[in-house]
């Protein structure tokens, strides 16, 4: 039996095989671009200059105070709800400073007008603000509360790290064991930490402001 035209044909597949690998097979459909997570502000754009609307009225500061929009797309799939810290690394205290926590933002809520950190009743239905480093002082008109830029006079110009968390869990607290009612930090090492694999993802952008 002559096996010839069989051995030609699969050679001529096995080269037309090879080819469309060395080329990238184009006829195949192309695999879809994966979607980031990610977070932004129409208010203070990443690696600007934080404008002095969103500064603190306080302290030796003369800004407006009033929290930035802020914006996130592309949260991982199974997000139950989301977490803000807003962090300043810089600050002359040996451990930073917190400026603005907000919790149980339910996992329908994809943004945060403007404003809406100056007072509990601008916050989603469910969410709560967290303590920040103005505990206590009224810098910020009731604990809570978005506290924006004062870094000291002369200090290089401070980065401020904005960063939404996606959980898998519906409530924070109850997930963690915590108080809403605990340090930024704590809730910055539960985030980070202590939830495990309930931290789907996060995002984030840093800004800067001196004076």
């Amino acid at each position: 039996m002559n096996n010839l035209p069989l051995l030609r044909s699969t050679a001529l597949a096995c080269g037309l095989a090879a080819a469309a690998l060395m080329t990238g097979c184009s006829s195949l459909p192309a695999a879809a671009p994966a979607t980031a997570f990610t977070l932004s502000s129409p208010d203070i754009p990443a690696r600007s200059t934080i404008d002095n609307a969103y500064v603190l009225n306080g302290f030796g500061c003369k800004g407006q105070n009033v929290s930035p929009a802020l914006v996130w797309s592309n949260a991982p799939a199974g997000t139950k709800s989301f977490a803000v810290q807003v962090y300043d690394p810089d600050a002359p205290t040996g451990s930073g400073f917190w400026h603005w926590t907000v919790y149980n933002i339910p996992a329908s809520v994809t943004s945060l007008p403007r404003g809406a950190g100056n007072s509990p009743a601008g916050l989603p239905a469910g969410a709560n603000g967290g303590h920040s480093d103005f505990f206590d002082t009224g810098a910020t008109g009731g604990n809570g509360n978005w506290g924006g830029p004062c870094p000291p006079v002369g200090d290089k110009p401070h980065r401020y790290v904005f960063t939404v968390f996606a959980l898998g869990v519906d409530n924070l607290h109850a997930a963690a064991g915590i108080p809403k009612t605990g340090s930024a930090a704590l809730h910055g090492f539960v985030l980070n930490k202590g939830l495990g694999d309930k931290l789907l993802g996060k995002a984030s952008f840093t800004a800067y402001y001196g004076r």
